[in-house]
Formats: C-alpha cells, structure tokens, sequence
C-alpha cells in the first residue's frame, strides 16, 4: 500500500491556514501561527515575534521597500520564505558598536551608518544570510516579500500573541 504526500508552498500571494490539530488535549496549550498570514497583516519591516524559547525568537517581517538601518550586539539570521530581498551590510566603525553587549534584538539606528560597505546579498525564497554582530543591515525589497529572522527579544520585536495564534 502506497501512500501519496504532496508538498504545497506558501507565498504572501497564497497559502492556507495553518493550525494545530490536536488528538487529545485542548488547542489552548499549544501556540500555531503562519508566517504568510502574519505577514500580509503587517506593516513593513515590523518584527512580529512567531516563535519563542526563552530569549531566542522567530520574527517574521513583511520586507517592502528598503527597510531602516539595524544593527545588534548578537549575531542574527535572515530566512527568505517568499519574494527577492537585499540585504546590504556595513561594518560599523566602534564609534556606533551597541554599547550595551548585553542588550538583546536588533536596535534601529538614526540616518546612514558610519563604516565600511561590506557588499549585499540578495536573498530568494529558501536562502539565508547571516547578520553578524555589529554590522549595520539594510532590506531592500521591490517587491513585498517575507523574511523569518532569528534574533533574540529585543526592543522591536512585536508580541502579538492574541492576534496571530490559533484560539479554538
């Protein structure tokens, strides 16, 4: 007896709801959000927080148009699920190094960054970069697209719990 998988992919344009689907048990202890649909509820570039283990999180951000400057103390992680983006880095003289090593989350910085241009890599669905620590970074999207972002909590990210989790 053979059995027939089939593997749909979601974009911003299309992809079905996601949920929990629970044998036994109440669908109130478990957390279920679609990164799609967090998406095409936000506004662009905010950082809205879909997945949480202790400080470590998963924000999805609606890329659209070129983004602020960030920077952050930590290294993060950017995840292309849909569209093209650019993400052009700089490294950032000390002068503009997050004083706090301890802060966590990426901190939006005022104007241009001062410091080395490093390049840009565009990113296409199912592509990675790598943000490093200190290192000022900019989206740039043409067309809207979503990244997933793995950050620690921070001052930006966005906990919209009630609005984007499964209820019942």
């Amino acid at each position: 007896m053979s059995v027939t998988y089939k593997t749909n992919f979601g974009s911003l344009s299309h992809y079905d709801k996601g949920r929990v689907e629970i044998i036994d048990d109440d669908v109130k202890h478990y957390a279920f959000s679609n990164c799609f649909e967090v998406a095409s509820r936000s506004k662009p570039y905010e950082k809205v927080v879909t997945a949480m283990n202790q400080i470590y999180v998963l924000e999805t951000i609606r890329a659209e148009g070129d983004s602020p400057w960030y920077t952050c103390a930590h290294d993060e992680f950017a995840l292309c699920m849909d569209g093209e983006v650019d993400v052009h880095l700089i490294q950032l003289d000390a002068s503009q190094h997050v004083a706090d090593v301890d802060k966590n989350g990426a901190i939006r910085l005022d104007g241009e960054p001062k410091g080395r241009k490093m390049g840009w890599m565009r990113l296409k669905r199912g592509h990675q970069g790598m943000l490093p620590k200190n290192t000022a970074y900019q989206y740039r999207a043409a067309q809207p697209a979503v990244v997933v972002q793995q950050t620690c909590k921070g001052d930006l990210s966005l906990e919209r719990w009630a609005d984007i989790c499964q209820a019942a």
